[in-house]
């Protein structure tokens, strides 16, 4: 594929680790996704909330690649977009090797600034036991490796549906490679 999309939109107003897939979502800037639970000035997660409420969300939007799904069927787990808790769903970008810093423009009017890597929790395995270990590796070095998505912040507004284009705008260099947030 040489253009990146969206592939899936999910939203949820309740806590739950798997968001409902949608038409279409709402970003809001400096917020989130309109009607997100997560979306917020502030930390939203309830970890994060315990603490600190006061400590700025940098996490107001999850994206993982759907590139991901085919790597964990091969393993026999079967994910479909919106279970893992991700907001956007892409296809055809290497978010696990963007910069923090990194603007991801999605759709018309959408820009969503990439904070960090999800730090996938224990409640991967409630979900499906044994898919944290596909979602938290070690390099040769042995370094954690986490593959669970990206998370951002919205810069700017706007509504995204599945088949949106993606387009990415590197910060100046030197780049600094994605940490957990």
């Amino acid at each position: 594929m040489d253009t990146a999309v969206v592939t899936a939109v999910s939203s949820n107003s309740e806590y739950s680790f798997t968001k409902p897939n949608r038409e279409s979502i709402t970003l809001l800037a400096g917020l989130g996704v309109e009607g997100d639970v997560h979306a917020g000035v502030t930390v939203k997660h309830r970890s994060r909330v315990a603490q600190d409420p006061t400590q700025p969300n940098l996490r107001q939007v999850h994206l993982i690649h759907r590139e991901l799904f085919d790597q964990v069927a091969r393993e026999g787990f079967e994910v479909s977009p919106g279970q893992l808790g991700e907001n956007v769903t892409t296809e055809g970008i290497d978010l696990l090797g963007l910069p923090r810093g990194a603007v991801l423009r999605l759709g018309a009017e959408a820009e969503v600034e990439v904070t960090g890597l999800r730090n996938p929790c224990v409640q991967i395995d409630r979900f499906q036991d044994g898919l944290l270990k596909q979602l938290v590796g070690r390099d040769e070095e042995g370094r954690v490796i986490r593959k669970g998505g990206i998370m951002g912040v919205v810069r700017r507004g706007g509504v995204i549906r599945p088949g949106d284009p993606i387009t990415v705008t590197l910060p100046a260099g030197p780049h600094e490679p994605l940490d957990r947030v």
